[in-house]
């Protein structure tokens, strides 16, 4: 069974920095892409950052670009989110996902709050 489990979320004044982190089991980690999606309160769900499988090649939505990174350890079956530079738009739930054969997966979530 696909799991996917989100943590190194908090709160965090502007300009401050926060790592994500994603382990994934029930899944061969290293044949799939991850993405990260975040949620805000009364908005939809956004695509924040892909990795590609293996690892190498990475997008990012235009508000992630220079200040968000996505990476991977494919040996920990961990994907991370380091996330720089954090405005109060910044603010949501953070998801890990990864769509398989079996079917699109999300962990339960980690919570961001950008806010002095």
């Amino acid at each position: 069974q696909v799991h996917l489990v989100e943590s190194g979320g908090g709160l965090v004044q502007p300009g401050g920095s926060l790592r994500l982190s994603c382990v994934a089991r029930g899944f061969t980690f290293s044949a799939y892409s991850m993405h990260w999606y975040r949620q805000a309160p009364g908005k939809g769900r956004e695509l924040v950052a892909t990795i590609i499988s293996p690892g190498s090649d990475t997008n990012y939505a235009d508000s992630a670009k220079g200040r968000f990174t996505i990476s991977r350890d494919n040996a920990k079956n961990t994907v991370y989110l380091q996330m720089n530079s954090l405005k109060p738009e910044d603010t949501a739930v953070y998801f890990c996902n990864t769509v398989t054969p079996r079917g699109a997966y999300w962990g339960q979530g980690t919570q961001v709050t950008v806010s002095s």
